[in-house]
């Protein structure tokens, strides 16, 4: 009998690039249920099909495209597609996510998730016109970048109207650091090197259809006033880009090769002098999909094409070359219609250079190199999207070329966790919720697990409580971290595994769903004013779909989710001894207790003391087959009986009702936060 499926399409896109097939294949609304959409169903699909022994640029290695559950609906800032995979990098499960626009079209053109297997014995890129699918000829657009693509596709199918996501140079050359570009937004952490294995130059969407949602008129009414919510909130959107003052970026962060910081480099001179080349190249800024914050930075350097400013690549390039900004916006444009991850790529090209000032590299490698910081940069960034001589090493990123090269290279590879490159921070005491995010996490970037609690404790006791009372989004129990914690102290062992699960949990979550972080799971942390939290998402998807669902049902899809994710890598070899930081990522470390708070952390997860789901927590969120298989494979013996400790979002005292307001506040910046609070 047929039932009504509110909120998503119910139907998959299956294309087997091997051979040509595609296949419209009808999904099981239980998934839903189980794992809401985006990574979850992802996971699933992964644990299921792609076999432990499949590397990463096996043809039997999956590449998804999700749209999460409520992408596409009038939900304001839900607009995030997943992209998830196995990467060729860590051989672990690799989950990326962008916004813009493609998302809510491929949900429009009829599907929620589109599934690539095999490889195209050609260049191909895939055109969903609604019901008509056809993998195309790409063979004209080798070597475009990702921004061209998408315009001559556009062209050549007669409609600007089409949503494009295509790989540039570096994803057709297998780059580890190779990045899946559309309009304002790119997908990273190793999916655009398996896009370009597989063959696939593009994606290109139209979709002109309708989908229903569970309850239309509440719905709508509730979105509608949440928007205006939202856009008024200084809580809410990516400051980053809007933002003259980024003095804590380049104060805190490292620069180079992650190797030095620059203690008091910003001046009120240097940010007037930014600003003004800034609003000298700017065009505008952009928004996403239905959302009313305007994030993105548009803007025309000198000479080169107009572009989108993506992510935190306004500062990464510039802090790697020891440059200054214009100098970004400038190697951005290449960047960018090349395909290269922001994060990775720099730091890739500043240890090479680091390599060579040491004599580790030398002429031979690096033929006519260039004297300056800004030419080397452009210099090593052709020879890596090409993979020309040294470039051909460096494309499988810092630890793997480290490794390659040898001669003492291992030391210059001291920022990554899981053979991937981190944000570059090299801090001063170890903190210990963030040691166990950056351990832990199976996302391989701390700004994909940090983020719903605050960074820093607030010393004056009355805006303390104040701050406390006011925060909406937090369970009871971190109230209370909060108001124990005094400036300067470490949270206690307790607090800091439950931040630490709460921060990776609220990530799992709007992955699932499709709302973005700088309105939900990231942006809790600078001022508490999240428009997402766990406690009104249930209620929007309950509208949405048709659910009966409460934050304590939401909190479990998330633990589902991420302990799935979890077998899948701990199946394909990861153990406790793989989650370190990097060594000198805090100056002072604390061994001994790191590592008693870890292993309290996996019990407090049910997982084993070497970070293996136990069988009674697999068996407790439904996951019996995952554990089944591992029993099989030798990793569990079956008879691990400690479970995840349950703690209710709400309280038996004073349970929590929907609130859907946003915190409200009169004025808020990043930096003038942060220097409050220190």
């Amino acid at each position: 009998m047929f039932k009504m499926r509110y909120a998503e399409t119910g139907y998959n896109l299956e294309i087997d690039l091997s051979n040509g097939n595609i296949e419209r294949v009808e999904t099981d609304p239980i998934l839903t249920e189980l794992h809401i959409g985006g990574n979850g169903k992802a996971a699933k699909m992964i644990w299921d099909r792609v076999p432990p022994e499949a590397d990463a640029f096996s043809p039997d290695n999956l590449l998804i495209f999700s749209a999460g559950l409520l992408v596409g609906t009038p939900l304001p800032a839900c607009n995030r597609t997943m992209v998830d995979t196995i990467s060729p990098q860590t051989n672990f499960f690799s989950h990326s996510i962008f916004g813009g626009y493609f998302g809510p079209e491929l949900k429009h053109a009829g599907y929620d998730q589109i599934v690539f297997r095999g490889k195209s014995p050609r260049l191909v890129y895939l055109w969903i016109n609604n019901d008509k699918v056809e993998i195309r000829d790409a063979s004209h657009l080798k070597g475009k970048g990702a921004q061209e693509t998408a315009e001559l596709i556009k062209r050549e199918l007669n409609d600007p109207r089409i949503q494009v996501a295509a790989i540039g140079l570096a994803g057709e050359n297998r780059l580890f650091m190779a990045s899946i570009e559309h309009s304002n937004a790119s997908a990273s952490r190793g999916v655009g090197a398996v896009m370009g294995d597989k063959r696939l130059k593009a994606i290109a969407v139209r979709g002109t259809k309708d989908f229903a949602v569970a309850s239309p008129e509440e719905f709508f009414e509730l979105c509608l006033r949440h928007s205006q919510e939202i856009a008024a909130s200084p809580f809410n959107g990516d400051l980053m880009a809007i933002e003259w003052n980024d003095a804590f970026h380049h104060d805190n962060f490292a620069w180079g090769n992650s190797r030095v910081r620059r203690k008091n480099y910003w001046s009120q001179e240097l940010e007037d002098r930014w600003k003004d080349y800034t609003l000298e190249i700017r065009d505008r800024l952009q928004g996403c999909y239905n959302c009313p914050k305007n994030c993105h930075l548009v803007v025309k350097p000198p000479g080169r094409q107009r572009y989108m400013l993506k992510c935190f690549g306004k500062g990464t390039w510039h802090m790697a070359a020891f440059e200054e900004l214009p100098f970004t916006f400038d190697i951005l444009a290449l960047a960018q219609e090349y395909g290269v991850d922001s994060y990775a790529a720099p730091q890739t090209i500043a240890f090479a250079i680091e390599l060579y000032e040491d004599g580790i590299l030398t002429d031979k490698e690096l033929p006519d190199f260039p004297a300056s910081g800004a030419d080397r940069f452009y210099y090593l960034l052709e020879k890596l999207v090409r993979r020309e001589g040294i470039g051909d090493v460096l494309a499988n990123g810092v630890y793997a070329a480290a490794r390659l090269i040898g001669k003492g290279a291992e030391k210059y590879d001291h920022n990554t966790i899981k053979k991937f490159e981190q944000i570059p921070l090299k801090l001063g005491r170890v903190n210990f919720p963030y040691f166990l995010m950056y351990c832990t996490s199976d996302k391989m970037a701390i700004n994909q697990s940090e983020g719903s609690y605050p960074q820093d404790a607030i010393k004056d006791p009355v805006e303390r409580q104040k701050f406390a009372d006011e925060w909406i989004s937090a369970p009871e129990r971190f109230r209370r971290f909060f108001m124990e914690w005094e400036p300067r102290t470490d949270p206690s062992p307790e607090a800091s595994i439950n931040i630490c699960d709460w921060n990776e949990t609220m990530h799992y979550v709007d992955d699932s769903v499709g709302t973005c972080a700088f309105c939900s799971s990231f942006r809790g942390q600078f001022g508490g004013g999240a428009a997402y939290h766990i406690y009104n998402i249930p209620h929007f998807i309950n509208l949405a779909t048709g659910m009966n669902m409460d934050a304590d049902d939401l909190w479990q899809v998330a633990r589902r989710n991420r302990n799935l994710v979890r077998a899948i890598n701990v199946s394909r070899g990861l153990r406790r001894v793989d989650e370190k930081p990097p060594e000198n990522h805090w100056s002072k470390r604390e061994p001994e207790k790191e590592q008693a708070l870890l292993s309290e952390y996996y019990t407090f997860k049910g997982w084993t003391d070497d970070g293996i789901p136990s069988k009674a927590t697999l068996d407790k969120l439904g996951l019996d087959y995952v554990a089944d298989e591992l029993i099989r494979r030798g990793i569990l013996n079956g008879t691990e009986d400690n479970c995840y400790i349950h703690h209710p979002c709400y309280s038996d005292v004073n349970k929590k009702e929907a609130t859907i307001s946003v915190r409200k506040g009169e004025h808020f910046t990043l930096t003038e936060y942060n220097i409050v609070n220190k």
